[in-house]
């Protein structure tokens, strides 16, 4: 019998993108660079390496001389590792009833961190103050789970983003009740490119106490990471990212993928390139009549409403998901790595599907 052969082969077409999911794409060339370049030698093992060492110097300058980055494997996990670092047992976490980690975790919150998710409706994905207060009482009732963190996203999965005005407002409106607050930041370059800002006027300027750094969606072939920015709020950190199953035994490979991004401006290239793809899908679509677009296109999402039969036929064409799909609506996604030849030939086969 012939040995099974184990050279490694393309199975897939590289020149096919879709408008799934910025987690569809790639790494980015310079990620690929840098991890080639950790490689080779020997490294200290789970985070005492020299990658992770500078790390720490490089996300201090994107979000101040406290902050310190703890490198995981995926968002549910640096979500999940957060927001343990700031409850207690019996805590809670308000959020936005549409927070990524209330549907699009399988529960990890609740079920690996043992946390009560306090949500409140959001017309756009974003949280007030007000909407805060709908949640925020009952912390002397012993029957009523303690609301101990506001958590949320920038962008949101609404593809809306928070203005550093408002993400201020809710830091002081929440440390106001003694609630410290968790940014998950899978898309903050994608923010800070919209509005032009620094990460840091997003996150440690405006108050936020933790974060969620986002690496996969913006050009990382893997990892993520928890930014801690209030060491006086946050405990335990490095116990509970190995009790969440969260310690990468070579994490200079997490960590040079975050240095890559960060040291430079790759994080900013590759967020602006997706927003723009988003911006020019959007005005592609707008002038498709029976096409709606239900939010406001701020990051590099856009969410739209048209007839279900023509979502299911030019699925076969490019790969994108239903959003709600009793109500036809859908998603599209653009990534690093989405093209203008790609947006136009989306938006030609949409034109061409609603004709039929």
């Amino acid at each position: 019998m012939n040995p099974p052969k184990t050279d490694a082969r393309r199975h897939h077409d590289p020149e096919v993108r879709g408008f799934a999911s910025d987690n569809y794409a790639g790494a980015h060339p310079e990620v690929l660079a840098a991890l080639a370049l950790a490689n080779g030698g020997h490294q200290v093992s789970y985070g005492e390496d020299a990658y992770t060492d500078n790390l720490q110097s490089v996300v201090r300058s994107h979000f101040g001389p406290t902050a310190e980055a703890f490198p995981v494997f995926n968002g549910t996990g640096a979500n999940v590792v957060a927001l343990q670092a700031v409850t207690d047992r019996w805590g809670a976490v308000i959020c936005a009833e549409s927070a990524h980690i209330n549907v699009d975790e399988c529960g990890a919150p609740e079920r690996v961190g043992g946390l009560k998710l306090l949500t409140v409706p959001t017309p756009d994905g974003k949280l007030t103050p007000e909407l805060i207060d709908r949640q925020a009482y009952g912390w002397d009732d012993e029957h009523r789970a303690m609301p101990q963190v506001v958590s949320i996203a920038q962008a949101t999965e609404l593809g809306t983003v928070y203005t550093p005005e408002e993400i201020h407002a809710l830091c002081e409106h929440a440390h106001a009740h003694g609630m410290k607050v968790h940014l998950d930041g899978s898309r903050l370059a994608n923010a800070a490119a919209t509005l032009d800002v620094p990460m840091r006027t997003l996150s440690n300027a405006a108050g936020v106490d933790i974060l969620s750094l986002g690496g996969t969606k913006n050009g990382a072939l893997f990892g993520e990471a928890v930014v801690v920015i209030n060491q006086d709020g946050v405990r335990h950190m490095k116990h509970l990212r190995k009790l969440s199953m969260q310690l990468a035994s070579k994490m200079r490979f997490v960590s040079v993928q975050f240095e890559a991004l960060l040291a430079r401006d790759l994080w900013l290239r590759n967020a602006r390139h997706s927003n723009e793809m988003a911006q020019r899908l959007a005005e592609g679509v707008r002038s498709v009549h029976g096409v709606e677009i239900l939010y406001p296109v701020q990051a590099n999402a856009v969410f739209a409403r048209l007839p279900h039969d023509v979502s299911e036929r030019l699925q076969k064409r490019f790969r994108f998901y239903f959003w709600d799909e009793a109500a036809g609506v859908v998603r599209w996604m653009c990534a690093f790595d989405t093209t203008e030849d790609d947006v136009d030939a989306f938006v030609a086969a949409l034109k061409e599907e609603m004709a039929r």
